[in-house]
Formats: structure tokens, C-alpha cells, sequence
């Protein structure tokens, strides 16, 4: 049946069978559907899935049902993957038709940015199982003869692509939850959510209660009312998208197979076959596209199930023009049918997956842009997940907590126009987009710095990625390619080695842990001893598989007394590990959210020391302030925490202090160090100090979920040191030996350098991955990680590195480039002459 077409009715069961469930899914969509599916083929017993209406109701029933393995970031192409390897076998699982077409899709480039975009793209998928072609017109044309082919420079193609049938595509997984257990019951409508003491929920509906030991949210637009009943504000807002239906097209008819999908990215619309006609659907930009913001401050209309909007054919009008320009024949095509539906959007179109911090026992699946595609994956990594107590790979990008207080309803609705709007846009290399900023969050010295440098967005912070000076060319410039931030950064960089830099990090999450247990429980949760009274170390926290979960700076300030430090987007992510690791150990401490509170200042480079010590009468020489030491002091009578640690691998502290101090503190620094010859350095600058020293980077070499770091010697022997969740996993996984290492590599480029997750090659075939690269202004050359089998790690080891479509060669260096300022200092008491 055609998603344009009349629906059969469902037999609907309203009793709710049981008053006991092991988990309870609210939502019966095809996300929703997906988890009951997953979770009882898993075996797990006693899941109830409760739909208000009917299945399928809200945005699943009218999808557009587009499947692509596409997608511009590294981990959701496995969701992607996974999704519609399920749905090429689910019809012979469960003997339900799910209408699943594969005739491909092409992506359509036709400026020469977008040729870039390709090559980056392809650059990334070189080390991904999916098949993905760079194309030539010629061969666009002939997949897709009906096109204009004026404008076309290049096509991106994947071949597996097509479009399913949503109806039909939740009924095929209702039937097999059913067919391994679960029991999916509707019209019945959760009236109220009261989570126990234990831990534990009672679920109350129009027919009774259910009490379950989880729930899961996956109730679409619905799921921000449910959000409600427990005091949380989900960052969802519905969207209303319109596609479009034409009449039979005899162009179309005549064809023997079917068109590929289209997706014109200049035209910003997705265009396919359906039936004999062509289905056509747009992403309107911010000004024109159209938010239901009514349903987030009044809730989503009572009677509201299979209902659609009212169309707008003037709002979309422009892409129909563009539309009639690329595929000529739809000049002549009649609409027969144009749907209005709402989707549900996340500010930044990403979906939110996984248990939510603050409340117990409480998961969600929410703010899908894209939950057809999306739903045959995330079913299966969030049951994984609900089952192993752990994910089955890193997601971070869509985990629930990357959101938090500072995400207003007004960001909400500004970022949403704007990820909407910006569907189809070029996506570059460190990408800022500018919607619904400052956030209340921005950070103290946001209105001191915003003329002087370009900002980036860190989980709702504003930080300096680099700074201007009279000449400088300034703004966000995004490229594929060299751009204006490529010299000051390199200014900033000889800022920091030859003399002293200030830079912003107050965006780093932190916890302040204390309490009888504090000990024990960081014992439990780090693979690392524990830092002795004035002392700080890097900690990780690992899975029960012997994963790692996070990265974070432990300092013990007093007896009992700790400060956890961990990067901005880890904040809540880190947060609710920690405190499910105290709820269920009866661990007796308290932890204490401190980010919003605290700003941080890093001062680095050779005179440090001489500017810091003009404010203050501590001892700040090397003799009474080592380096990985942490003490309390006032600078210029201004309380701070100083550690003295610094990421840029030079001589320098961390300065935790009172948000409201950040504007007197940095101005006494500033005006301390004016012999010196003090300056501002931002995040690019630290970055390319980090790589030249070898630094890991969380996110990029220490993967979540990736234990390579971990056993490639490089955090040393501690790791033994205390009874830490995952060491039995961990020794088992050395024992086996890894088969891939991280090495460090030197490459000869021109007007491009890595960033990472670019495809690594030798002897013609794809070997490996870099994790992250910049360019070195040491080496005055570029500089990547990467990860490589074991059999090519060896330093002289010839390999190449593709960027932009061409294969430059690189080689395996012994790492660092450059020592750190306390390595330096240690060869030289030794009467050693180290390298810079």
C-alpha cells in the first residue's frame, strides 16, 4: 500500500494483561515498535509496549520512509547499516511484506564545494564496511535518465539505498516482538509516571497500573508531555514537513527499473519513484519552514493520532521550481496528493538514545528527525545497551545528556529552524552554526572576548577558538582546505612556546565528590590510585567489559575531598555513570555538580610561572609546586584551585575560580604579565600544542568503548593498582593481544591537513583510520594519529592518508614530536639535551 494510499484498521487489544513488567516502552511508533522487537528476540521477558492510539500514529504512518547507509559522521553509519541489513530479512522472519524498495541513491553535486564535500565524505567511508561511490555525471545519467544534466559535477552513490513502507515496516517488527514474547497493547494512554524508592516505576494508564523496573520513552512528539509527568523538559520540538505526490508520469512508466533516490543538496529536496509517479520532498530554510511550537507550551492536542496539517504549496515552492529544473518531466506531473505531518526535532536534528541522568531507571528514544532509517539500529543498540548494562559501541552524539538546563524552549525552537533549514548544507571541517546564541550558559569572559576572537559552541559555553589581530582576516570561514584562522593559530602556537598564553577552559564539567566512602567509590570507579591530599591525576572510568567509558582530571584537595574534571560534552554523560555507580554500591558521599559555577583559566608557556608568582606570596617554584600538584591560593585576592597541569605539554596551571571571578581574575593576569608579553591562545592553538606532544584526545584516540589506549602501554602500569570495574575484562583482552595500534605519523601534504577519521592506506587497499591531525607549526609539517594493524605500526613504516580524494604519503614517526616542558626539565637536570 502507498503511503499516500488509505490504511487497513488494526486490531486493537486494550488491556493491559499484567500488572508487572520488566521494562515498559511508551510509544508504539516504529522506534518504539523496534526496542519491544529487539529486547524480546534477546529473550528478555515481560516487555510491555503501551500505544495511546493505534501503532504507527504521530510521525511514523506518513514518513517519507527513505533508507540510507549515508551519514556524514562516523558512528551512525552502523546504525544506518544495521537498520536496513534488518530489513532486507525481516518479511522471511515474520511473513509480513514490508515494502522495501533498493534501487540506490544519489547525492547531487553541483557547485565545486560540494565535489569537496564528496571527497571528504568519501575519505571517511574508505574504512567503513558500506558501499559508497564517488560518480561521474555520465554514470548519474545513466541511473537516473530523466535528469537535467546541466548542473551535475558529480554524484555520490550508494547502492544498497531505497525506501520502505513505515505501516508496513512496524507491522513486520510488531509481529516478530510479538512472535518472541512482547506484548504490545493499545488505545491505552499513560496518564502519570511515579518512580519508587528502589528505583523502580509505577506506570498508571486509563486501564490500571503497571509497575516496571524501567521505562523507556519513545514517544515521538508525545515524548515531551511524558518528559513532563517527571519534571524533565526534553529539548523537542515537532516540525512540520511536506512532501509531495504526483499522478503517473509516462516518462517514469516507460522505464524498465526503478530511480535511484535523488537527493539535489543545492535544491535542498529528496526526489524518488512512487509507483509510476515521483515522490518529492523539501527542506524549507529557517525564515519559511514551520515549527508547532503550540504543542510545547500547551501539549500536543488530546485527539491528536493519524491527523496531518495543512499543506503549503507557496511555503515550498521555490524547491518545486528547483525540482522541475533538475527532473524535467515533473513539469507535466499532476499532485495528487501533497502530506503534512509533524517529525520531531532535537536542536541539533540528532536523536536522543540512552538512560537519562537525574532520574533513575528512566531511558530514552527521542527528537528522531530520521526514525525510519534510524529505527532498525538504535532498537538493537539500546536493547544491547538495556541488557549488557553497557552500549555495544560509542554513541555520544546522541546521548540524552549532551542537553541540560541551559537548553531553553527559545534554543529549542531557533536551533530546530535552523538544523531544518540547514538539511542539506555543505558540512565542513569544524562546523559552527550560530542559532539560538549565547546560550544563558555563554561563560564569564563571553561579552569581555566575543569582538577579539572566533567563538565555538561548547554544550551551551562560548569558547575562543582562536584570536584576531589588526590584518587578520575574521570570522567564521569554514573550508575543506586552509583557511583564515591557519595563520593566527600559528601565532598563537609560538605565543605559547616562546612565551606565555591565557585561554579559556571554563567549559570543562566538574564534580566536586566528598564523604566517608569518596575513597572507595573512586577506587571502584577508576582504573588508577587514587591522587594522595594536593595531588591530581588522569583517571579512566572503564565498562564491566573493560571499556572506556571516560577520561577525567582527579584531584583529592582535602582528606575525602575530591574535584573531578572531564570535557564539556561529557559533563552529564559522566555524571550519571557516577551516580548510578553510587546509587547501586550504597557508596556514602555526595557528588555536587559544580560546571555552571566554576570558571577555569589555563596560563601556559615558559613564564608562566614569572606572571603567576606577581600574584601571589605561595611558592609557585618548581621545588614546591611539581608538576600534577593542586593547592589552594589567592591570586591578586582572588580564591582559586591552581593544578598544575597543562594540555598544551608547557609549564602551566588550571585556575578553578568562582564564574563571577573570570573577568577580574583574567584581567590581573593580563595586566601581570605585560613585560612578558602575555597573550590570548584558543582551542586550534591547544590542539596542535596537544598533538605535537603526543597528548591522546578523549573522543578522538581514547574512543569511548575502545580499550586500545588503555593496553598500548601509553597510561603506563598503574592499571593494576586497585579493583576498578572492568579489570578481569581488561587482563583478558591483553592476554588475547590487540591486533591494532595507535601510531603517530607525519605526512606530506600541500593546501590540506588531517582532522581525522580519514582512511589510511598501503599497498592499495585501506588499512586503518587517523583519529585526529593538524597541522605541526613545529614540524612546519602535518601531523595525525591513527590506528593501524599491529604488522604496519613499526616507526619508518611508509603509509598514505587520503584528504580530499588524493593520497598523500605519511610515515610513522617515533612520538612525541615534542617533549613536554616536565620531560625537558627532567633531561636536563640529567645533563641531557631534550628536543623542542
Amino acid at each position: 500500500q502507498s503511503r499516500s494510499g488509505s490504511r487497513p484498521l488494526q486490531a486493537s487489544s486494550p488491556s493491559l494483561g499484567k500488572d508487572r513488567a520488566d521494562t515498559v516502552i511508551i510509544g508504539g511508533g516504529c522506534v518504539g515498535v523496534s526496542l519491544a522487537y529487539h529486547l524480546a528476540k534477546a529473550g528478555l521477558k515481560d516487555v510491555v509496549l503501551l500505544e495511546k492510539s493505534e501503532l504507527t500514529a504521530g510521525s511514523t504512518w506518513h514518513a517519507a520512509g527513505l533508507t540510507t547507509y549515508f551519514h556524514p559522521g562516523i558512528n551512525l553509519k552502523k546504525i544506518h547499516a544495521y537498520s536496513i541489513k534488518l530489513y532486507e530479512k525481516l518479511e522471511e522472519e515474520t511473513g509480513q511484506p514490508v515494502g522495501f524498495h533498493q534501487p540506490g541513491s544519489i547525492r547531487i553535486a553541483s557547485t565545486p564545494t560540494r565535489v569537496d564535500e564528496f571527497k571528504y565524505q568519501m575519505t571517511r567511508a574508505g574504512w567503513h564496511p558500506t558501499e559508497q561511490y564517488l560518480i561521474t555525471p555520465e554514470k548519474v545519467q545513466e541511473l537516473f535518465p530523466l535528469l537535467n544534466m546541466d548542473k551535475v559535477l558529480a554524484g555520490l552513490y550508494n547502492p544498497g539505498d531505497g525506501h520502505i513502507d513505515p505501516y508496513s515496516l512496524t507491522m513486520a517488527l510488531a509481529a516478530g516482538a510479538r512472535k518472541y514474547g512482547a506484548q504490545l497493547n493499545y488505545p491505552v494512554q499513560v496518564t502519570n509516571l511515579n518512580s519508587r524508592s528502589d528505583g523502580t516505576w509505577e506506570v498508571e494508564t486509563s486501564l490500571g497500573i503497571i509497575q516496571a523496573k524501567r521505562i523507556v520513552n519513545t514517544a515521538g512528539f508525545w515524548a515531551h508531555d511524558i518528559g513532563k509527568m517527571i519534571g524533565l523538559r526534553h529539548p523537542l520540538i515537532p516540525v512540520h514537513h511536506q512532501y509531495v505526490v504526483t499522478s503517473t508520469i509516462p516518462e517514469v512508466k516507460a522505464l524498465k527499473t526503478e530511480l535511484p533516490v535523488i537527493r539535489d543538496l543545492e535544491g535542498s529536496y529528496y526526489l524518488r519513484q512512487e509507483r509510476d509517479g515521483l515522490l518529492f520532498g523539501p527542506y524549507e530554510s529557517e525564515e519559511k519552514m514551520k515549527l508547532q511550537e503550540s504543542w510545547v507550551t500547551n501539549g500536543v492536542p488530546p485527539g491528536f493520532g493519524k491527523e496531518l496539517f495543512e499543506s503549503d504549496l507557496d511555503r515550498i515552492m521555490e524547491h518545486i521550481e528547483a525540482a522541475m529544473e533538475m527532473v524535467p518531466v515533473l513539469r507535466k506531473a499532476d499532485i495528487v496528493n501533497t502530506i503534512s505531518g509533524p517529525i520531531t526535532y532535537s536542536p541539533d536534528i540528532l536523536p536522543m538514545v540512552g538512560p537519562h541522568q537525574g532520574v533513575r531507571n528512566y531511558w530514552v528514544a527521542i527528537g528522531f528527525g530520521y526514525g525510519i532509517i534510524h529505527a532498525g539500529g538504535m532498537g538493537k543498540y539500546l536493547s544491547d545497551w538495556i541488557l549488557e548494562g553497557e552500549p555495544p559501541f560509542d554513541l555520544i552524539e546522541v546521548d540524552p545528556n549532551r542537553y541540560g538546563k541551559w537548553t531553553t524552549t527559545e534554543y529549542t525552537a531557533a536551533k530546530a529552524r535552523e538544523s531544518y533549514g540547514f538539511n542539506n548544507i555543505v558540512g565542513y571541517p569544524k562546523e559552527e552554526r550560530f542559532a539560538g546564541r549565547p546560550t544563558e550558559r555563554a561563560g564569564g569572559l563571553y561579552d569581555l572576548l566575543k569582538s577579539k576572537c572566533s567563538m565555538g559552541f561548547h554544550a551551551g559555553w562560548e569558547q575562543p577558538h582562536w584570536f584576531y589581530k589588526p590584518g587578520d582576516e575574521t570570522g567564521y570561514k569554514p573550508s575543506f582546505r586552509r583557511t583564515n584562522w591557519f595563520d593566527p593559530v600559528g601565532r598563537e602556537y609560538k605565543q605559547v612556546m616562546e612565551k606565555v598564553g591565557v585561554i579559556d577552559l571554563s567549559p570543562f564539567g566538574k564534580f566536586k565528590v566528598k564523604g566517608t566512602d569518596s575513597v572507595k567509590l573512586l577506587d571502584h570507579l577508576f582504573a588508577n590510585v587514587v591522587p594522595k591530599v594536593g595531588s591530581t591525576n588522569i583517571s579512566h572510568m572503564l565498562t564491566p567489559r573493560g571499556k572506556v567509558y571516560a577520561e577525567l582530571t582527579v584531584s583529592q584537595l582535602y582528606p575525602e575531598e575530591f574535584m573531578l574534571v572531564t570535557g564539556s560534552g561529557s559533563e552529564l554523560h559522566d555524571l550519571r555513570w557516577i551516580e548510578d555507580k553510587i546509587t547501586k554500591g550504597g557508596y556514602k558521599v555526595e557528588i555536587e555538580n559544580m560546571t555552571d559555577e566554576m570558571g577555569v583559566l589555563g596560563v601556559a608557556g615558559p613564564y608562566a610561572r614569572q606572571v603567576l608568582q606577581k600574584l601571589t606570596n605561595e611558592d609557585l617554584s618548581d621545588a614546591s609546586f611539581k608538576f600534577l600538584q593542586c593547592r589552594h591560593l589567592k591570586l591578586s585576592n582572588i580564591a582559586v584551585t591552581a593544578i598544575r597541569i597543562s594540555y598544551t605539554g608547557e609549564l602551566g596551571w588550571e585556575l578553578y575560580h568562582r564564574k563571577e571571578d573570570s573577568v577580574p581574575l583574567y584581567s590581573a593576569i593580563m595586566e601581570a604579565g605585560q613585560k612578558e608579553g602575555i597573550d590570548d591562545f584558543g582551542t586550534y592553538a591547544l590542539n596542535a600544542l596537544r598533538l605535537e606532544k603526543g597528548f591522546r584526545a578523549w573522543g578522538a584516540e581514547v574512543r569511548k568503548y575502545n580499550f586500545f589506549i588503555i593496553l598500548s602501554g601509553s597510561l603506563g602500569v598503574f592499571l593494576w593498582a586497585a579493583d576498578f570495574t572492568g579489570k578481569q575484562a581488561l587482563k583478558q583482552i591483553k592476554e588475547k593481544g590487540l591486533k591494532r595500534r595507535l601510531v603517530y605519523l607525519t605526512l606530506e601534504t600541500d593546501n590540506v591537513d588531517p582532522e581525522g577519521n580519514e582512511s589510511v592506506w598501503h599497498n592499495g587497499k585501506v588499512i586503518g583510520n587517523t583519529t585526529s591531525g593538524c597541522f605541526s607549526y613545529g614540524a612546519q609539517q602535518s601531523l595525525a594519529f591513527a590506528y593501524v594493524p599491529m604488522e604496519l605500526s613499526k616507526v619508518g613504516q611508509k603509509l598514505e592518508v587520503e584528504l580530499l580524494g588524493k593520497n598523500y604519503p605519511a610515515t610513522i614517526i617515533q612520538e612525541p614530536l615534542v617533549l613536554t616542558e616536565p620531560t625537558r626539565m627532567r633531561l636536563q637536570r640529567k645533563g641531557e639535551s631534550p628536543k623542542i
